[in-house]
């Protein structure tokens, strides 16, 4: 691990997937928000036709592609907003003006090799250089200002637009906002992540992060801490296994989304089974006049209507649609299954009923 910091190479790709990483999930949020998850990759194929003009002019390729990437976006926002063309009509053509005006103009250029082109559409780990770091640097700090200033308008407008509008809000100069932070955030990512992938990285962590975030701040928490683990750790895998940069990170993302996804599956699974019955002063046993169902391991006690189940100090509550009807000759359980201290339960987990036999 540590001779990768040897390379000069590897040390700018580090920084610069730790920069990418923070800032696209903080942009894209708000994209999810407003369902327009694809505009990142218009704003991509838009970037790579300044890529090209940057190229055939012998100019900085970043600085071009900034410059294009943000004149796109505040047109396909105008335009939108507007109304004069839908708004994915607008993506559409956005979508292949921009792509194929890149692949002309590379091909016009004395320097335009299909080597180019792919390090610019794929990325590459080897393509960052000092003086692109810095840019990199200040357009990342750029982003996270911009977004943390104007987060609660940024919210408002992506939740509900015309209640927004109705408030007195900005909307179209917030959504103008968040349309040139995307389109920074697409050049920012395009040496490591590529033009083609890096809607991913703005996309994907928001996605996993909203299957398990109780709240919008902790959403946006927990997709940047994934967008960094992504780009760091994908920058790392294709150092030793020899793969293209932008496909590995966008990889490891998408494992960080099944695994999120699975978690809340099982969380909720576990929770539905398992949920805590309501708090009672009766014990059940074999002699309490309850109805005893066997599950799994151990035994359900019917008590008017519900499944309780002896745990520790307290009773879980089993619903009855998840379990098979009771046998004839159901065993009760023994007395070590039950709890061993009556009346001992939490006093959160539910409203206080006497016992009797249902």
């Amino acid at each position: 691990m540590i001779e990768i910091l040897d390379y000069a190479f590897m040390r700018n790709a580090l920084i610069a997937a730790l920069l990418i990483g923070a800032a696209a999930p903080l942009v894209g949020i708000f994209l999810v928000q407003r369902r327009l998850s694809l505009v990142g990759d218009g704003l991509g194929h838009v970037a790579l036709a300044g890529v090209a003009i940057g190229i055939l002019t012998s100019t900085s390729p970043v600085l071009t592609a900034l410059i294009v990437a943000v004149l796109g976006a505040v047109g396909i926002e105008l335009a939108r907003a507007r109304g004069r063309t839908g708004g994915d009509q607008a993506l559409a053509l956005m979508f292949y003006g921009g792509i194929a005006t890149g692949v002309v103009l590379i091909g016009r250029s004395p320097q335009g090799t299909s080597a180019n082109l792919t390090a610019y559409l794929f990325g590459s780990i080897t393509a960052t250089t000092r003086a692109d770091l810095y840019a990199f640097t200040a357009l990342t700090l750029v982003v996270v200002l911009v977004t943390t200033l104007l987060r609660p308008w940024l919210f408002a407008a992506a939740q509900d637009e015309e209640y927004a509008r109705a408030s007195g809000l900005p909307v179209t100069a917030v959504n103008l906002a968040l349309s040139i932070l995307t389109a920074v955030t697409v050049v920012v990512s395009m040496r490591v992540v590529g033009l083609l992938l890096v809607s991913a990285l703005m996309i994907i962590p928001n996605a996993a992060a909203q299957l398990l975030a109780g709240s919008f701040g902790s959403a946006i928490r927990l997709a940047t801490t994934l967008g960094v683990l992504a780009a760091v750790g994908g920058v790392v895998t294709s150092f030793y296994a020899e793969t293209p940069s932008g496909g590995t990170i966008v990889l490891i993302a998408l494992a960080f989304f099944v695994v999120a996804d699975m978690a809340r599956r099982l969380a909720g699974h576990w929770a539905h089974h398992h949920a805590p019955a309501e708090r009672h002063d009766h014990e059940h046993g074999p002699d309490c006049g309850h109805q005893a169902v066997p599950h799994g391991d151990h035994v359900d006690y019917l008590h008017d209507g519900h499944r309780h189940a002896p745990h520790d100090d307290h009773y879980d509550e089993h619903h009855q649609d998840q379990h098979n009807e009771p046998g004839p000759g159901a065993a009760p359980p023994t007395r070590a299954a039950r709890p061993s201290h009556r009346g001992e339960l939490p006093a959160e987990v539910g409203e206080r009923h006497t016992g009797g036999a249902a």
